[in-house]
Order: C-alpha cells, then sequence, then structure tokens
C-alpha cells in the first residue's frame, strides 16, 4: 500500500536549466512511493545570488512543471489571504517574510507544506538528487516517525554510505539502530519527510529571528527581509524543545541524498551524465561519505570563483 505522503517539490525560475534533468529523476526515484506529487513554483522574484537566470526561466519552468504526469502544480500564493493561512497552521498568526536575509526562499517553504494534501510532506529542493533507489525508503522513514514521536523530521542518508559508514563533513551522531542512521542537531531545508500534525503539536507558533549582523547588513544591501534561515529557526526550536532530526540509508539498496554546492558550465555540461551515475550509484571513493558532488565528478572552480566575488564586503564596497 502507498503511504499517504505527498512528496512537495520546491522550484523557481532560476531553476529551469537544472531542473529540467534533476525533475524527472526526482519524479522516478519518488514517484511510486507518494500518494501526491505537489509542484511548488515560487514566481516571486528574489534578489541577490537567487534572482539568477529569473527572467528567462518562468515559462521554461513552468512548461517543465506541468509536463510531469500526475503532478498537481500550485504558484505559490503570496496574498494576504494565503499567507494569514499559512500564518495561522505555522506562525500563530505573525507576519511571516517571504524570503530570508539572502533572497533565498521562506515563505514558500511554509505555503508548500499547507499546500499539501497529507499531513506527512516529503520536500525536497529542485537541485537535490538521490541515490540508492529503495522502493521502501518512504515507508520505512513513517514507521520512523510512528515509532519515534521525538522525531520532527528524517530524511535519506546524506551522500553515498561509506564503507565503515561515517560520514566526511556533517556533524551527526551515529545511532545504533537503523544501520547507517545519524542524529543530527541542526535542520536542513534540503530534503525532508515531517508529519504536520507532529510539527503543530510540538513547536506550535514560530517566530521568526532576525538574521546574524552580517546577515542582517547582508539583507540591507541586497533589499531582503533581514531574517534568519527558517533551518536557522527550526533548528533552535528542535534543541529547544528536545525534538531530533535522523537521517538513514535504510534497508538495502538503501537512499541517500547528494546536493551540488554551486553552479557552472562544467556542472550543466556534465548533469545528465551526474545523474545517470547517480542513479546508477557510480561514485569515486572520495564521494563516499560526502554529501556535496565532489571536485572529482565536477569542476567546480568557476562556482567557486563567482561566491568569492559576491562575498558581503565585496557588495558592501561596490555600494560606496
Amino acid at each position: 500500500m502507498t503511504p499517504p505522503v505527498t512528496l512537495q517539490i520546491s522550484l523557481a525560475p532560476s531553476d529551469h536549466r537544472l531542473a529540467a534533468e534533476i525533475l524527472p529523476h526526482q519524479i522516478r526515484t519518488w514517484r511510486g512511493q507518494v500518494a501526491e506529487i505537489l509542484l511548488t513554483i515560487d514566481l516571486h522574484r528574489s534578489r541577490g545570488r537567487f534572482a539568477d537566470g529569473w527572467a528567462g526561466g518562468r515559462d521554461a519552468i513552468l512548461a517543465l512543471a506541468n509536463s510531469i504526469a500526475g503532478a498537481r502544480v500550485v504558484a505559490v500564493d503570496d496574498g494576504p489571504e494565503a499567507m494569514a493561512a499559512v500564518s495561522r497552521e505555522f506562525f500563530g498568526g505573525r507576519p511571516i517574510p517571504r524570503k530570508d536575509h539572502r533572497g533565498g526562499p521562506y515563505y514558500s517553504y511554509f505555503f508548500a507544506l499547507h499546500a499539501a494534501t497529507h499531513p506527512r510532506v516529503l520536500h525536497c529542493d529542485a537541485d537535490m538528487m538521490f541515490g540508492g533507489g529503495s522502493p521502501t525508503w518512504v515507508a520505512e522513514a513513517c514507521a520512523l516517525l510512528d515509532e519515534n514521536p521525538d522525531v520532527l523530521l528524517t530524511a535519506p542518508l546524506p551522500g553515498p554510505p561509506a564503507p565503515d559508514g561515517r560520514l566526511r563533513e556533517l556533524p551527526g551522531r551515529r545511532l545504533a539502530r537503523p544501520e547507517f542512521a545519524y542524529e543530527f542537531p541542526d535542520v536542513s531545508t534540503r530534503v525532508f519527510l515531517l508529519d504536520r500534525n507532529r510539527w503543530r503539536d510540538r513547536l506550535g507558533a514560530l517566530r521568526p529571528g532576525l538574521a546574524a549582523p552580517r546577515g542582517f547588513i547582508l539583507a540591507l544591501l541586497e533589499g531582503n527581509p533581514p531574517r534568519q534561515l527558517p533551518e536557522r529557526l527550526l533548528a533552535a526550536e528542535l534543541e529547544r524543545r528536545h525534538l531530533r532530526r535522523i537521517d538513514f540509508l535504510g534497508q538495502a539498496p538503501g537512499m541517500w541524498s547528494l546536493h551540488p554546492p554551486y553552479r557552472g558550465a562544467d556542472f550543466f555540461a556534465k548533469l545528465p551524465a551526474l545523474v545517470r551515475r547517480v542513479e546508477a550509484g557510480d561514485m569515486p571513493p572520495e564521494q563516499l561519505g560526502f554529501h556535496d558532488v565532489c571536485d572529482q565528478l565536477v569542476d567546480w572552480s568557476e562556482g567557486r570563483q563567482r561566491l568569492a566575488e559576491r562575498r558581503w564586503w565585496r557588495r558592501l564596497r561596490e555600494k560606496k
């Protein structure tokens, strides 16, 4: 029996190039394990690095989303009635920032959860790839939630598993069971499965927090709301309320995630082959236990250079 879970994928016009390859991959990976596919598209233009490719990508991302058979495609509604409804569910009626201090998504995450048909939602960002291909991972994740009332979030193992099961960088604490499972002190909004009913019961009404001083300056530079990232807010709530996030591989062949840390010409040129390698589990030794696509798979020099050129102190100097 298919678990009553909504697969929700967040899209934006700036995602159109990578989503052309990754969205069909995500649908192939998860379609047989969920009861609903919900594609939410944030058409509210961002500022800063999240605005790249926005103007030319709107029609392309809408056409791509509407080409997915059986998917429900919903544009993020930031009108007053919709924002009020989302706020009542997650923020106790308090105003919700449209974007975080970087210009990244904020309100759209919560709108997407609110729009899901089912209380349990498997969310993933547009750039997330998945290997292993387990057809039972969602059912296993639901069982994990059922058996552990203090677990708020769960997700596939970050990165293909290393032979010894260790993670190269992430600060997870390995658990005795299930095998290849880690408890994390922080929250990632890249991919997670949660139960909205548990969320409301255990978290109550959230309060959007202000960004740290550097983020506050960045927000002022680019005209974004000076709000901390939603994952920072959620991580603080997990700690305060003694709740947990557990990422796990699951029964063989398991499920793991992979994230591209940058964008660049080499990434887009290699993306079709990269998706095929992820699906086949064809990963170099340097990738095992690592959550971001490694340099042995993609030349990230262009992406690193672009990021260095956008450092906040450089932009501050340019504004003078």
